[in-house]
């Protein structure tokens, strides 16, 4: 997840104890892993940055490799650009560490590293890499996969840019497919009712969470825990509040 500059995307946004008293989504529907990844389904998680994709769908990639299921990450960019005023986080440095961190959070939910394929399309870029994305993904995705990418009315224009593309290759090669919110939670309103389409949740249980947890913890360079610290990280404890929850939620598209 990157720093966006924008109305939606601003101050501490809507407490995760808001999310906590919606009604709405405490009743959301369970849904099993076998009812996500029927048969030999592989998953295929499609992040704009990375982290994205821990923070959205840890817990199922987690849940699905402990299974024996064949799991593809694909990371669009390297967010590169997610302190662009830093004077030591520039760019070319901010894109090591990152790819760093999420190759240990990956290999934390029990991911070898050849499952995990890096773009590297420029952070900040995926509108305008549309077509691009769109090559990549025909070429990574099989039929009968289960695609999840970021949710497509997000807040954030790689979000939804990631969602788009993956919603075109969906189309040609027949997949199911569900997203992920992630800056949504920060916008939303709670009151305003489910974020629409269905709305499923996926439980998490202890131990998976436990990794979960240790998984977003190797982002050091997001939560503010990396030397030198940056001022404002972008996965303060308000923000990650919203993905230490025992449950996931996807919206099937």
């Amino acid at each position: 997840m990157d720093t966006v500059t924008g109305r939606q995307i601003e101050g501490e946004g809507t407490a995760e104890r808001e999310w906590q008293a919606a009604a709405w989504l405490a009743q959301a529907p369970l849904a099993s892993l076998d009812e996500l990844l029927p048969g030999n389904t592989r998953l295929v998680v499609v992040s704009p940055h990375p982290d994205d994709e821990v923070l959205g769908c840890g817990g199922l990639i987690h849940d699905a490799l402990a299974a024996g299921r064949q799991v593809r990450v694909i990371t669009l960019t390297e967010g590169e650009l997610a302190y662009p005023d830093d004077a030591y986080w520039q760019p070319e440095r901010l894109a090591r560490a990152r790819r760093c961190e999420l190759r240990k959070a990956i290999g934390l939910l029990g991911a070898a590293e050849e499952g995990l394929v890096h773009l590297a399309l420029g952070d900040g870029q995926l509108v305008q890499r549309h077509a691009c994305i769109v090559r990549a993904l025909r070429g990574l995705c099989e039929p009968g996969d289960a695609l999840f990418s970021t949710w497509s009315r997000d807040g954030h224009p790689d979000h939804e840019a990631a969602a788009a593309a993956a919603a075109e290759v969906v189309q040609v090669l027949k997949l199911v497919h569900y997203e992920y919110p992630i800056w949504g939670w920060h916008w939303a309103q709670p009151d305003a009712g489910p974020f629409g389409g269905q709305v499923l949740r996926y439980a998490l249980g202890p131990a998976c969470r436990e990794r979960k947890a240790a998984a977003l913890r190797c982002f050091a360079t997001q939560t503010g825990e990396a030397s030198p610290a940056v001022a404002t990280p972008v996965l303060p404890p308000a923000v990650l509040a919203r993905f230490y929850r025992p449950f996931e939620v996807f919206l099937r598209a």
